[in-house]
């Protein structure tokens, strides 16, 4: 990725539409479809680690409503066959997303990941 685009560069608050959904192509894409993207993580934190991710700009897990049901159907399904191929594949996944503080890139993301940290 060039280092102009990549996250350890990025200094904004959405990275996920800033920079991800908008180029694809720049990342290691597992899954893509007009509502859900999924990739391994660009600066992994653990041996095996991606990040699913609605198209459409949701804040975070708690500030979704009843407008964004469809996205949050189609992220949990792909969430849902990302963490099926972890656990098949390393023999264990778990799934997390972060709030508030936690959470850096202001857009909900939902991170699969398996095996020790990095």
């Amino acid at each position: 990725m060039p280092e102009s685009l990549s996250a350890h560069a990025y200094r904004g608050t959405d990275f996920y539409c800033d920079f991800a959904i908008p180029n694809p192509g720049a990342l290691d894409v597992v899954h893509e479809d007009e509502q859900v993207l999924a990739y391994h993580h660009t600066r992994p934190f653990w041996e095996v680690h991606l990040v699913v991710v609605p198209k459409r700009h949701i804040a975070s897990l708690t500030a979704a409503g009843p407008e964004d049901e469809a996205d949050l159907r189609a992220l949990l399904q792909v969430v849902a066959d990302v963490a099926r191929e972890v656990e098949r594949e390393h023999g264990a996944a778990a799934v997390l997303t972060n709030l508030g503080t936690y959470q850096d890139s202001k857009h909900l993301h939902i991170h699969v990941h398996s095996g020790p940290q990095r």
